[in-house]
């Protein structure tokens, strides 16, 4: 997962082996690289960087980061992120590996800045793992998570992600293991939701528990059985209930009628004006919709159990916690994979040489990442 230098050659674009070998023959360049993506991204390059140095340190020789956006900063499309100079021999046979590592994770940081910023008072998990390709990409976007987290504390005094799902990647949220109660497996294993409950709590006594309640279709009733079942936790604001239902129908006690009412009554305003039908579905469609929560909020409520967390999952990415927001749909924490990014072309970083021996050279057309000796702005 991390090709240490004798397994580069069979990582790298085969075109930089070659020029690894017509450099060795007719002497080396001291080259300087711009960094560089084609969309606004969230810097994320501390994975990158290390793995670089680790390789240039196996090499014995050195290189110089000019990192012009520090790790958790807002970078325009086609501005340089960094400029990276050292021996074209060691560097030229490294590009591929290393873009590899810097684009998707940058792409994931924005994604989770945004979704962070757009909720600021919710909490997010950070439930990417499984839809990853191998662990390599797990720990990317673990990364990714937090840097883009950190930025919407900072700057928009997010709560952010508290954690993640898998204890390899934890030590990104400062934790020491995953955090995570049961999948549906457990439901249907155990024959009732509140019987898996029951299991998880004799299990794993005195721990706060999160309960999945969309397995059986009977997202309240199972709920509020779980609910009484666990007085004490539900009334320490130990329990919470994790909302996963599929798009494939309502919840339960929902059709569309009943879901604009729902709407109308607890966010009139987020329905009445122009909604695209991505948008409509998020505030009351099928699956975990804003009616939906509200919905489950209600019956918790009447019942005399507010502190009982609401866990929403299923497709929260940017455009639905934007949503959500702006409904003011009262979610708890939200268990999410969708930061992840969905188009990959944009993920796609771009290394040029713009220096060679202090010459300034590039390709026509990309003179604009020529450095410019007093900095490239005040980034933001």
């Amino acid at each position: 997962m991390h090709p240490v230098d004798s397994d580069i050659t069979r990582f790298t674009d085969h075109y930089f082996n070659r020029t690894k070998a017509v450099v060795g023959k007719f002497g080396d360049s001291r080259v300087t690289y711009a960094i560089f993506m084609r969309r606004p991204v969230i810097c994320a390059p501390r994975l990158a960087l290390d793995w670089l140095r680790e390789l240039m340190a196996t090499r014995g020789t050195q290189i110089e980061i000019d990192l012009r956006y520090p790790e958790g900063k807002w970078v325009g499309a086609g501005e340089p992120m960094m400029y990276i100079t050292g021996s074209f021999f060691h560097l030229v046979d490294l590009e591929t590996i290393f873009l590899q590592k810097l684009g998707p994770a940058c792409v994931a940081a924005y994604n989770a800045y945004t979704m962070c910023a757009e909720m600021p008072k919710t909490a997010f998990l950070a439930m990417d793992a499984r839809h990853c390709a191998g662990t390599e990409m797990a720990e990317m976007m673990a990364y990714a998570a937090s840097v883009g987290s950190k930025r919407a504390q900072r700057k928009d005094g997010a709560v952010g992600f508290i954690g993640n799902a898998t204890h390899a990647t934890a030590h990104f949220f400062g934790r020491e293991q995953g955090l995570g109660t049961m999948p549906h497996a457990l439901i249907g294993y155990a024959g009732s939701t509140l019987r898996a409950a029951q299991m998880f709590a004799e299990t794993f006594p005195g721990e706060p528990m999160t309960v999945l309640v969309d397995y059986f279709a009977r997202e309240v009733t199972d709920s509020l059985a779980v609910c009484r079942g666990f007085p004490e936790l539900a009334a320490a604001g130990n329990l919470s209930l994790r909302l996963d239902t599929t798009g494939g129908r309502y919840v339960e006690g929902l059709d569309p009628a009943r879901s604009y009412a729902v709407m109308e009554k607890h966010a009139r305003e987020s329905t009445r004006g122009y909604r695209s039908e991505e948008e409509l579905r998020h505030l009351i469609g099928t699956g975990v919709s804003a009616a939906a929560i509200f919905h489950l909020r209600e019956n918790l409520d009447a019942a005399g159990f507010p502190k009982v967390k609401i866990v929403a999952s299923s497709g929260f990415g940017p455009a639905k916690c934007r949503v959500m927001a702006e409904a003011k749909a009262p979610i708890d924490v939200v268990g999410s994979g969708s930061f992840l990014p969905a188009n990959w072309t944009e993920t796609y970083a771009t290394a040029d040489i713009v220096e060679y021996d202090g010459t300034p050279r590039v390709k026509v057309g990309r003179e604009f990442l020529h450095r410019r000796r007093g900095g490239n702005g005040e980034p933001k």
